[in-house]
């Protein structure tokens, strides 16, 4: 068996699967629960002065037959008194001293009061902290969460003032609610963040109830914007956990958190740069046992590869994700259509006549029986009619052979630019 063991930033946990802040995390039979299931860590939900919460509070989408394929919630940070949240964690981490426990903090953005409440939670060992600068609702509107995760110089500026006083690593969850989460993640860097966490929730309003037309979820009538997670924000997430792993200026582990649903998730955020992810979605859709098809699912990946160890992978493919303009205009793939598996039901056709560029042919063989052949030659490469093909093996995309010799639209552009240099120095 492979050897799962992390260690980020100096947070060491049995497995790289630990759950996020959030509901899951609410209390320490909750954590113990999810420990004695084989979870590696545990995000504490964020503590801070207690606040008083609505019902209804969660609403979830689901899409061609999934249940729960994107959630929203507006609830806020603990409800529970902070006291009795830091005795929780103590006896936790006593009855579990080698998982991980971290602590998600939000306070004012004011350095007392981050002095006081760092302070006050490393008194009960915990492992690590989690400043949380992600949260678009309800604490946003208190001028806490992502209205400072928006702010890199309140980022850089809240960071540097846990870490004065701060015995344990700092980690700085980011929030997506922004253009570019590198300069938020630099920031956090600047400020002294030991590790960046991402993403939080993004903004959003699930839904509008067409009979009542009250917003979903609604309290008493009004509604109010609220936190999208779940499997479909996992690509948004895995982009913005990829441009912060390639930043040159970046240079702390990461943690992973979005849309993270089982091992293969898993490993494509690890592969992105991540040296561990958070999960939250998937516990509260099927409960903490998932991590047992999680553990299993990442040690045969791992033993089928040959890897030793879960650290071996971390990162490695980051050097594949570059700029556009990086990438070679001359690569050409193209459709091939296998008839013996292909089933006719022309959406592949419908699809390329329509909306891409009109190059697969309805044809009838000698025997009367049409088929469907693609136009190489007009093919573009787009992978539309596979995406859309119902049939698994039906469409495959090639490689085509090379006409041009490879060339990245950047590199057209400065041999442009060394010819026109040239032009005008005949001219002159």
């Amino acid at each position: 068996m492979a050897d799962l063991r992390i260690n980020l930033a100096g947070i060491k946990s049995p497995n790289p699967f630990w759950l996020a802040s959030a509901p899951p995390t609410n209390s320490g039979y909750q954590v113990q629960r999810a420990f004695e299931a084989g979870w590696g860590g545990a995000v504490w939900k964020t503590l801070g002065d207690p606040i008083l919460n609505v019902t209804s509070r969660f609403a979830a989408i689901s899409f061609n037959g999934q249940r729960v394929a994107g959630f929203n919630n507006i609830e806020l940070i603990t409800d529970r008194p902070l006291d009795v949240n830091l005795k929780e964690i103590y006896e936790t981490k006593k009855k579990f001293p080698n998982h991980a426990i971290i602590a998600s903090l939000m306070v004012e953005p004011k350095q007392e009061k981050w002095h006081e409440i760092v302070k006050r939670v490393e008194d009960v060992g915990v492992d690590g902290l989690e400043l949380n600068f992600g949260c678009p609702h309800g604490m946003a509107e208190r001028g806490m969460g992502s209205a400072s995760g928006q702010v890199p110089a309140l980022v850089e500026r809240q960071t540097y003032w846990a870490k004065e006083v701060a015995k344990t690593p700092v980690i700085v969850k980011l929030t997506p609610n922004i253009t570019d989460i590198t300069a938020t993640a630099e920031a956090a860097c600047n400020g002294g963040a030991d590790a960046i966490s991402m993403i939080n929730t993004i903004n959003s309003l699930m839904g509008v109830d067409l009979d009542t037309w009250n917003t979903v979820p609604h309290v008493a009538g009004k509604g109010a914007h609220g936190g999208y997670c779940g499997p479909a924000v996992k690509p948004i997430a895995l982009n913005m956990v990829a441009e912060c792993a390639r930043h040159p200026h970046i240079n702390v582990p990461i943690s992973g958190i979005g849309g993270i649903s089982n091992w293969r998730d898993a490993v494509e955020f690890i592969l992105m740069g991540a040296t561990g992810v958070q999960v939250c979605t998937a516990a509260m859709h099927h409960g903490f046992r998932i991590v047992e098809d999680m553990i299993e699912g990442l040690n045969n990946y791992l033993d089928c590869k040959g890897i030793a160890a879960v650290s071996d992978i971390i990162g490695k493919s980051v050097p594949k994700y570059s700029d556009w303009g990086n990438l070679d205009l001359n690569y050409n793939i193209v459709a091939k259509i296998n008839p013996e598996v292909c089933i006719n039901c022309n959406k592949c056709h419908i699809a390329c006549e329509d909306t891409s560029h009109q190059c697969i042919d309805m044809l009838t063989d000698a025997n009367g029986k049409s088929y469907l052949k693609v136009r190489e030659e007009d093919c573009v490469g787009c992978n539309l009619c596979s995406i859309v093909c119902p049939v698994d093996g039906a469409i495959d995309m090639i490689e085509a052979p090379r006409e041009l010799a490879p060339m990245t639209w950047n590199e057209r552009q400065a041999v442009l630019s060394v010819a026109a240099e040239c032009k005008a120095d005949i001219v002159k």
